[in-house]
């Protein structure tokens, strides 16, 4: 790290109101000193840098060489505009102010920023260049605003008097939509002879002024750059494989999602269609058992019947009173039979058994189901009628 001693010139004159430099040369040139200024005071804590005006009514030194960055930023604010710029002036001020620096081991350099024409002579340039020489003070100029080539000239002359070992630089920053302190920042007037430090990179990317990607200097700091640029391309792929992730997985409920919901609709628009073979089953189902309950039960009467005959054959003669409980059971299975078929002429009468069909809730009596299922029942009580007529017949 270099010791230096730091005076930077600035440029007040009424040139610069212009606005070729965003926002105008004033601004763009405050910007690009405040830049300078921080590099230098942190690229070492003994660093000193001083501010000087040229132009106005005459050359002012705002603030002598101190390393308190606070007072040079605020000397920067509210600055006068006028008149025109003495540069030849402002180059002596300077020298003198760095001849009574504190610290008599710190090197000597001035910068000036020249955004206006030079009226001073090509010769008068160069003999202030050889004292700066002589008195071991480099010299950096920016020269931007006015483009003409005998300003030119003049102030590469003046770098030729006072470069010595290439202590000296110049830098022509034409208009354009680059921001002064941009085009500076990548130049030895900003990094130094040694190619800066570690801090230019990072009051670089802090003040958003520098055009690296990560607002770092591959050439200041290529570990810290080669870091940001794998740490970015890693959040990359991340969010990719995220995004690739979450559109996968709308697709697929985008195309499960409406087969479900037309199935659905389906099944609540046309519950009784859904399943017709289904529900014929049930019908079914339901006709055969009513069909096994009503045989069941004449099965159950015609087989009590038979088994008591069968009984009374069996019995002895002897036992007046058992015959006497028998006679009476068959009385009552008479009876029982007598109730049976006029059962089976109640069912018979279809009008009758139609009217107490419609009065249960729920049941047709139109239905083709019930209808032969009437018609089941009174063909089986013909039969039994038929059979118990015959018998009858017999016994007789």
């Amino acid at each position: 790290m270099v010791l230096e001693a730091t005076i930077i010139c600035i440029d007040n004159s009424e040139w610069m109101r212009n606005g070729d430099y965003s926002p105008i040369r004033v601004q763009a040139q405050a910007d690009a000193v405040n830049l300078i200024c921080g590099a230098k005071t942190q690229s070492n804590p003994e660093n000193t840098v001083g501010v000087l005006t040229m132009g106005g009514k005459g050359v002012r030194v705002l603030v002598t060489p101190t390393s308190d960055l606070g007072k040079i930023l605020a000397c920067m604010h509210g600055l006068e505009i006028g008149g025109e710029i003495n540069l030849a002036a402002g180059i002596q001020v300077a020298q003198l102010a760095l001849k009574h620096r504190q610290n008599k081991k710190q090197q000597q350099r001035i910068v000036v920023f020249s955004g206006s024409p030079v009226k001073h002579d090509k010769k008068a340039l160069e003999v202030i260049g050889r004292k700066l020489k002589k008195n071991s003070v480099a010299l950096d100029i920016v020269n931007f605003g006015e483009e003409d080539e005998e300003k030119t000239e003049k102030l590469e002359a003046l770098l030729a008097a006072v470069n010595n070992n290439d202590s000296s630089h110049i830098v022509h920053v034409p208009p354009g939509p680059s921001a002064l302190s941009d085009v500076l920042i990548s130049t030895p007037i900003f990094t130094g002879d040694e190619g800066g430090s570690g801090f230019a990179a990072s009051a670089a990317a802090a003040g958003g002024v520098s055009g690296f990607e990560f607002g770092v200097d591959p050439n200041l700091d290529p570990e810290l750059a080669l870091a940001l640029r794998v740490s970015m391309e890693e959040e990359r792929a991340r969010q990719e494989a995220a995004a690739k992730k979450a559109a996968e997985d709308a697709a697929k409920q985008d195309s499960g999602a409406p087969a479900s919901q037309d199935v659905t609709m389906v099944e609540n628009m046309n519950p009784e269609g859904s399943d017709p073979e289904m529900k014929h089953d049930l019908m079914d189902d339901e006709n055969a058992f009513l069909q096994r309950a009503v045989a069941t039960a004449m099965d159950d009467s015609s087989s009590t019947v038979a088994v008591r005959d069968t009984d009374m054959s069996d019995m002895s003669a002897e036992d007046h009173d058992l015959q006497l409980a028998l006679k009476l059971s068959v009385q009552d299975g008479a009876i029982d039979q007598s109730g049976q078929t006029d059962m089976n002429r109640v069912l018979a009468d279809q009008s009758f058994v139609s009217s107490i069909l419609a009065s249960l809730p729920g049941v047709d009596p139109n239905d083709p189901h019930v209808k032969d299922l009437l018609a089941l029942i009174q063909s089986q009580s013909e039969s039994k009628e038929e059979d118990e007529a015959h018998k009858e017949d017999e016994k007789k």
